[in-house]
């Protein structure tokens, strides 16, 4: 009889829970043109509790999907973690207008996170206005489900809603102190609403609510014109060489 197929060592990280890397190849860089990225997939052998995230994050991992990863590319630096320490951040001006503008517009609720017609409209939409994908890089229902609402971990979504109509959406995991904005997308027919800044704003909001200590929006990339804006949520801290630097002006 055949015995089974062993898994290489290097495939299985131990922890708690193991995790198995599924893809780790070079690729084209998806945030900076003639790059090269290395974003090793990992998956946990099963559904991480609150903990368990909050050390990932911790460690700089992002998710997509029901898979973890965090940069390793060759001879670039230029990805940095960022989150904000909820009781340090001060919103600017701009902020406070873009909250303001918001709640008096919006309508906002937290739901556990589907895949429907709507959504998938809106996400293709935003992309597509944004110049971010053309026409045949649509995603279909099915591709939605998989990327933004099968997760490896605890996840909801905040429904941006104008009169009673959906106009956006963000997906959000939550560990034990803090919680990670994962995707945000809206109707860019609802530009000047700010709905990037404001959703970033209610969930720091829900972050006080909750007892949580930080928000993390993900990478941080000063070359990048779509990851820009990150910089201006102050203080903030970015981790650099393995540690968490505090910035408490814009670069």
């Amino acid at each position: 009889m055949t015995k089974p197929r062993q898994l290489p060592h290097d495939r299985v990280l131990p922890g708690d829970p193991p995790e198995l890397i599924v893809y780790d190849r070079l690729q084209p860089c998806p945030y900076l043109p003639e790059r090269i990225a290395r974003m090793p997939l990992r998956i946990p052998a099963r559904l991480l509790q609150r903990s368990e995230l909050e050390r990932r994050l911790d460690t700089g991992d992002r998710r997509q999907g029901v898979f973890l990863y965090r940069t390793s590319c060759p001879g670039c630096r230029a990805c940095e973690p960022i989150r904000i320490e909820v009781e340090h951040f001060s919103p600017n001006r701009s902020q406070r207008r873009a909250l303001e503008r918001g709640n008096a517009r919006l309508s906002v609720e937290v739901a556990d996170p589907i895949a429907d017609a709507r959504r998938v409209e809106l996400y293709n939409r935003h992309k597509e206005l944004r110049g971010l994908a053309s026409d045949r890089d649509g995603i279909d229902l099915e591709g939605y489900r998989e990327f933004l609402v099968v997760s490896c971990c605890e996840t909801f979504e905040l429904r941006y809603l104008l009169d009673g109509q959906l106009i956006g959406i963000a997906l959000v995991d939550r560990s034990d102190e803090a919680l990670s904005a994962v995707y945000c997308y809206y109707d860019p027919s609802f530009e000047r609403l700010g709905i990037g800044t404001f959703s970033v704003l209610k969930q720091i909001e829900l972050c006080k609510t909750w007892g949580l200590r930080y928000l993390y929006l993900g990478l941080y990339i000063a070359e990048s014109e779509r990851m820009k804006y990150k910089a201006r949520f102050l203080p903030h801290q970015r981790r650099i060489d393995g540690s968490w630097q505090t910035f408490d002006r814009e670069p």
